[in-house]
């Protein structure tokens, strides 16, 4: 029996097909559909891919830092935590929010920016008719999180060096306590 990478991927791909086409519709699509033809005609593609990068990267973060933020200061919550003995402060919560805001507007939002050009560059197109069917982007941001991923691990223990250590990510080991702002 000979079995090969083709084959396998075919057959993947036949079952991908099948589920997809045995799911019933997204009710959300229209919905989506002209809410992003809303934005596509009234803002320039330089403002999507970054002042919409910026927005949804913010909403999202800090949304899902909020419960963890919020539950830190509850007591009856403090039985969960794991470092018992390293108490949480406002004002370590206050220093991590502003080294945050620098991070994400000083280092980040240039990258973001250069998503811009980055999709010119490669002329991906921004029409909804243009976009991945669900496997296809669930595949990519999967391969993109371990893209990411393995860079970050390798970045943080570059960070790490004797030489670079106290002068860039010394910040980062500041705060003792961990706690769900700090991750980034």
């Amino acid at each position: 029996m000979n079995i090969s990478g083709d084959g396998i991927l075919s057959s993947a791909y036949l079952v991908v097909g099948y589920v997809d086409s045995r799911l019933p519709v997204n009710p959300l699509q229209a919905p989506f559909r002209s809410a992003w033809n809303y934005m596509l005609s009234n803002y320039t593609k330089f403002q999507i891919a970054t002042w919409g990068s910026l927005l949804v990267h913010e909403l999202v973060y800090f949304l899902f830092c909020l419960p963890g933020f919020i539950f830190q200061f509850i007591p009856c919550m403090q039985k969960y935590k794991i470092q018992q003995d390293k108490p949480e402060t406002w004002e370590k919560q206050w220093k991590c929010f502003k080294v945050l805001l620098f991070n994400h507007f000083c280092i980040q939002l240039p990258m973001i920016c250069g998503t811009y050009y980055f999709t010119e560059y490669f002329n991906i197109p921004y029409t909804w008719n243009s976009m991945p069917r669900w496997y296809m982007l669930l595949s990519q941001c999967f391969g993109c999180a371990v893209i990411e991923d393995t860079w970050h691990y390798f970045l943080h223990r570059l960070l790490h060096h004797r030489r670079i250590y106290k002068y860039i990510h010394k910040v980062h080991h500041d705060f003792t306590s961990p706690f769900g702002m700090q991750a980034e």
